[in-house]
């Protein structure tokens, strides 16, 4: 997927959600939107069975906009296609998942932006300082819509700057992860926009000052402290399954 494509999608992503078949635009970006929405805020649940025939009668809409819809989740990791049997909403992801995720994505990332340092063209620079304008629009969004349309940003921005790197390898060995996917599913919390796109911006600086070892070095501070943010989440989770039940 090129730069153009990677924006493309970003910017439907950010899109308001329109109940499907009432106002303009495509609906199958409509159906989209609903169903992004559904997933960030959990009336969808982690772990359920989704299928086309049942969400066009309760969105009052044909099946073909439903699996255009789904088969564009199943393409950002939102959904997966179970053989004869739908769709299937990923579980959420564990502790040990999570730490081996960011493992990974210490070993990968920080290389990206420094190649993306020196092999950046002046088109990605400005397709990824475009980016960031993008999200500032979303940072904060208290919809569980937007805040799920800044964690497919976030994934966005990230390919980007691996697409930037040209290393092929390494930008599709993130892509399965779809690691900000299922970050962004584990809690709703407009902190996290706030300071991601703080670092972000220290590392479009760097990659457009041309600056590799900069840029590798807010990458990693980057994902660190995007790792403590969510390991947070993964003890407040613990602390709320340890306490005891009142009788």
């Amino acid at each position: 997927m090129d730069e153009e494509a990677m924006t493309g999608r970003g910017r439907r992503a950010a899109n308001g959600g329109t109940p499907p078949g009432r106002s303009g635009g495509r609906l199958a970006d409509e159906v989209y939107d609903t169903l992004l929405g559904q997933l960030m805020s959990l009336r969808i649940e982690p772990g359920s069975r989704v299928t086309i025939d049942v969400l066009a009668r309760e969105l009052g809409v044909s099946q073909t906009p439903i699996r255009d819809a789904l088969n564009r989740m199943e393409a950002e990791g939102l959904v997966v296609r179970v053989p004869h049997a739908g769709y299937r909403i990923p579980p959420q992801i564990n502790r040990h998942r999570f730490e081996d995720m960011l493992e990974v994505r210490l070993l990968l990332e920080p290389a990206a932006a420094r190649r993306s340092a020196e092999r950046a063209s002046l088109a990605q620079v400005a397709g990824l300082q475009r980016m960031l304008g993008e999200m500032a629009e979303l940072e904060g969004g208290n919809e569980p819509l937007a805040y799920g349309a800044f964690g497919l940003r976030d994934a966005a921005f990230h390919d980007l700057v691996a697409l930037s790197a040209e290393n092929q390898v390494i930008r599709e060995a993130l892509a399965r992860l779809h690691s900000h996917v299922h970050l962004f599913r584990l809690h709703h919390d407009t902190q996290v926009t706030h300071l991601a796109m703080a670092e972000h911006e220290e590392v479009v600086a760097a990659i457009a000052a041309r600056d590799p070892d900069a840029a590798a070095y807010a990458m990693r501070r980057h994902i660190l402290r995007s790792g403590e943010r969510f390991r947070r989440l993964f003890d407040e989770i613990k602390d709320v399954d340890a306490a005891p039940v009142e009788a």
